[in-house]
């Protein structure tokens, strides 16, 4: 059986101010092309098909002419919801859109439930693990505390328990959103941290045949039977060095799987500059970057004058624009943005009470902060799908 593994199409999404649906819509026709002209039998959609809970009209006109032209080839989609979108209104009509042979799957409580699909050498069992929230599911799934690598787990128990009762030889596919260990991150995705934890072990996926993961953004391979696709468009300049593209999965008779990728259309290069203006204005070695999106940030030791205008006479694509002039760490002058860049949430909280009262916190004190942030941070989640 071969499979499409895509995920993290973010519809209704910007880049810097760009509208990206155009590229969006290009995409969609890229990946329907794709399903026909490589024989594809199943595509498989791993969350964040939207980038908000309430994505713009555009946004659903595009996903609804995506599930059209699936359909009308007669190919089956399996296509879970993600961190981003509203569970519920993914999910609304999934009984009817399933006859098309689009099958959503947004209810955690059926994750233990699998689409049934055959080829020639049998049954494949795709199981789709929507993003769980583990605030919102840790009922569900009866874990003691929630975390993600507890209710993942769980989920799975599910799975492998089903699996287990169907007939020797049912090959297996799981459809998954979530951060797993190893997995390289980038500057678009949400932050799902829960308790300080945001990662999952691989092995928690153990026991199935391939796992499509969805939530980072880079194309990437967790071992050979776990794989991000990756976001079929950057979304952020941290995926400037990103290879966008979707995996071609072929499943055969006893399970094993083979792994290419399929390059997606890019709308327009993207680059990252640095350095002092007059050189970023003169540097031949930066003709390459004319035409690019660009980030450009300015290392000069005082601001220049005009420098986005200058900028895009030669750039006029540029972006975004970041002034970061070199000095020392412990530099007074250095911006308060700087001096917390790459700190989480905890960290910074924990500087800051050493900071007030001379001594950081004590490890009581630690978790206090960490389950305020895990509640704040699920109070959000939990205002987002009730919107």
């Amino acid at each position: 059986m071969r499979l499409l593994h895509t995920s993290d199409w973010h519809l209704g999404r910007s880049f810097h101010r760009v509208g990206m649906l155009g590229a969006q819509a290009d995409f969609i026709g890229h990946l329907v092309t794709t399903v026909r002209e490589h024989a594809v039998d199943v595509v498989v959609v791993s969350g964040d098909v939207y980038d908000r809970a309430v994505p713009p009209l555009g946004a659903v006109e595009l996903f609804d002419d995506a599930l059209h032209r699936l359909a009308g080839l007669g190919v089956p989609t399996v296509m879970i919801s993600g961190n981003h979108d509203s569970a519920r209104r993914l999910g609304v009509g999934a009984g009817l859109i399933d006859r098309a042979g689009i099958h959503l799957r947004t209810e955690p409580a059926a994750c233990g439930t699998p689409v049934v699909l055959a080829d020639p050498h049998g049954d494949v069992a795709f199981y789709g693990l929507p993003y769980l929230e583990p605030a919102l599911v840790k009922d569900e799934f009866a874990v003691p505390k929630p975390g993600h690598e507890a209710v993942l787990a769980a989920a799975m128990e599910r799975v492998r328990a089903d699996l287990a009762g169907r007939a020797p030889g049912t090959r297996s596919v799981v459809l998954a959103h979530a951060f797993v260990t190893g997995g390289e991150a980038s500057d678009s995705e949400r932050d799902i941290t829960v308790g300080g934890v945001a990662a999952v072990p691989a092995g928690v996926f153990g026991g199935v045949d391939y796992v499509a993961l969805g939530h980072l953004h880079g194309c990437q391979t967790i071992t050979e039977r776990v794989r991000y696709s990756g976001s079929p468009l950057a979304y952020s300049f941290s995926e400037a060095e990103h290879r966008k593209s979707m995996w071609l999965v072929d499943l055969d008779a006893s399970g094993a799987v083979t792994a290419e990728r399929v390059d997606c259309p890019v709308p327009r290069a993207l680059a990252r500059i640095r350095g002092p203006l007059e050189r970023l204005l003169a540097d031949p070695a930066l003709a390459r970057h004319e035409e690019a999106w660009v980030e450009a940030t300015l290392t000069d030791p005082v601001r220049p004058a005009d420098p986005m205008a200058r900028l895009a006479e030669r750039f006029p694509h540029t972006l975004s624009l970041v002034f970061d002039p070199e000095r020392a760490p412990d530099d007074p002058g250095l911006s308060y943005a700087a001096r917390l860049a790459d700190r989480s949430d905890q960290q910074i909280a924990e500087d800051f009470v050493a900071h007030v009262r001379g001594a950081g916190p004590d490890e009581r004190e630690r978790d206090v902060l960490r389950d305020a942030f895990d509640a704040v941070r699920a109070d959000d989640a939990v205002r987002e799908v009730a919107r």
